[in-house]
């Protein structure tokens, strides 16, 4: 059984616009051969996949159980022409970085070194985003590297994911300050009852639920600025346990025991990037940076 990248396209555009006439406009292709193509396609598959309601029309449950593989068949075709298109080209001179507020400012400083050693003429530019919005900055070719938190869910065709391991939080507070003299047994109720501070970056990737523990809690986009709350004795918030690397904050902040808490809540974190040829030994660098991070961060844990 054959049909054609135009078939899929075109009964992708049908299903979603509920329209030949909307569909073929946005193919830009005139209604009459959108319609014919969805005709060819029914006949190829001898079922049919939409009822014709006046202008409009409707899905039957044949086509709307293949609009899902459908959609990851074109998906599979855009990363295939971006693959072999890129094959043709040469190294890149510029590359954006983005990455989540929450992001150790050590590890992108880490990034940028190695990628200045094994590149020296490269433009390196680092830009705060959330996972949404570097997915839609890959599709534009407006990114080419996004570090990301990540969750159990649908795979993303359209970019090459690596995982890179899990980041810790725990919940920091002032050091000296009036909750880091509690117990283990009394922190938690504690937190419960005092203002929270919430990362942007954190609430945007929807982990509110597992997060907010008070009803009193500020959001705020940068990391640096809710350090500062904390260390002027204004709140808490859950923060990377990595930070600890950084005598400033082992000097002003301090991470709490809790009794009902064994282990910090952990995040998965992977690296986005586009299929391309080009960026694969820029890839491997920013992968050698991480992983002596880690390493070096592991080391003063031990």
């Amino acid at each position: 059984m054959n049909f054609s990248i135009e078939q899929l396209q075109a009964f992708v555009a049908v299903y979603e616009e509920r329209s030949f006439s909307k569909a073929a406009a946005s193919l830009n292709k005139h209604r009459s051969t959108t319609g014919q193509v969805i005709v060819n396609l029914e006949d190829i598959l001898a079922v049919e996949l939409f009822e014709r309601i006046g202008r409009t029309v409707e899905p039957t449950k044949e086509g709307k159980l293949l609009y899902h593989y459908a959609k990851i068949a074109l998906e599979q075709s855009r990363v295939f022409d971006k693959i072999a298109l890129s094959l043709s080209y040469g190294g890149l001179e510029e590359v954006t970085f983005a990455y989540p507020s929450v992001t150790p400012h050590r590890l992108l400083s880490s990034i940028r070194a190695k990628l200045a050693e094994d590149f020296p003429n490269l433009t390196v530019n680092f830009i705060v985003r959330n996972k949404a919005e570097i997915e839609q900055g890959m599709r534009e070719g407006e990114i080419h590297f996004g570090l990301v938190m990540i969750t159990k869910g649908k795979g993303i065709y359209s970019v090459d994911s690596t995982f890179l391991g899990h980041m810790e939080f725990l919940p920091f507070v002032k050091k000296g300050g009036e909750l880091s003299k509690l117990p283990a047994s009394d922190v938690l109720n504690a937190l419960r009852t005092s203002r929270q501070f919430m990362l942007k970056s954190l609430s945007e990737e929807g982990f509110n639920e597992m997060l907010l523990l008070s009803a009193k809690h500020d959001e705020i986009e940068q990391l640096a600025l809710i350090i500062k709350m904390i260390q002027d004795d204004l709140g808490w918030a859950w923060l990377p346990k990595v930070l600890t690397e950084s005598q400033y904050i082992t000097d002003n902040l301090q991470a709490l025991d809790v009794d009902q808490l064994k282990n910090g809540i952990k995040f998965s974190f992977a690296l986005w990037n586009p299929h391309s040829k080009q960026v694969i030994d820029v890839k491997s660098s920013i992968m050698s940076a991480v992983e002596e991070y880690i390493a070096h961060f592991n080391t003063l844990q031990s």
